[in-house]
């Protein structure tokens, strides 16, 4: 079943999410809810979709970076943000225990704020613990846009949005990032001026 994403605005989207027990997790509640999700990510279409995005404040994420999504992509665009397929799979809780001090920026989007993109730095690879669909623990190391889709879904669980981290400077419409900086070299220092008082 296809499931409404809430939008910017809403409060469940600026709450830190509820921890999931493996009791929870193994529920036919949640399996099903994982199941929903999984079909609203792929029909919006996007790559990674929270529980807070569909109202419900869990620790919870489905990530899924399809090899149709990245076939539009132009081979450069690929290899400059270090995108791969990555297959469909479940984080609850998750943990980043490791960020790396390199850092890489990037126009990003929302499903939760549609029709808008801007520069948000992220750490290039971390390694995030937690636990998948079984409730069973695991560990995975990412870098390049897997990274970023980590780190993006992780603070949907606690209360942030890109918003928070973005070069305020750099937010735009998708129709003016398409006609004026789509294909053109992202800066990779901020762009933001010093808060002054």
């Amino acid at each position: 079943m296809r499931l409404k994403i809430v939008q910017t605005g809403e409060p469940v989207l600026r709450e830190k999410a509820w921890r999931l027990t493996p009791p929870e997790i193994v529920s036919e509640e949640i399996q099903r809810l994982i199941r929903d999700m999984r079909e609203t990510m792929r029909d919006a279409p996007g790559v990674g979709l929270a529980a807070p995005q569909v109202g419900l404040p869990l620790q919870l994420a489905v990530i899924e970076d399809r090899e149709d999504l990245l076939k539009a992509l132009p081979a450069e665009d690929l290899a400059e943000r270090e995108r791969r397929p990555v297959p469909f799979h479940v984080i609850i809780n998750p943990v980043i225990a490791y960020y790396s001090d390199e850092k890489k920026n990037f126009y990003e989007g929302c499903l939760s704020l549609p029709g808008f993109s801007a520069v948000v730095p992220r750490a290039r690879s971390i390694r995030v613990e937690y636990l998948d669909e079984h409730g069973q623990p695991q560990s995975v190391p990412a870098s390049g846009w897997y990274a970023r889709i980590l780190q993006h879904e992780i603070d949907h669980l606690n209360g942030a949005l890109y918003i928070d981290r973005m070069q305020s400077r750099t937010f735009t419409t998708l129709d003016n990032y398409t006609r004026l900086h789509k294909g053109k070299p992202i800066p990779q220092s901020p762009t933001d001026p010093p808060n002054e008082t």
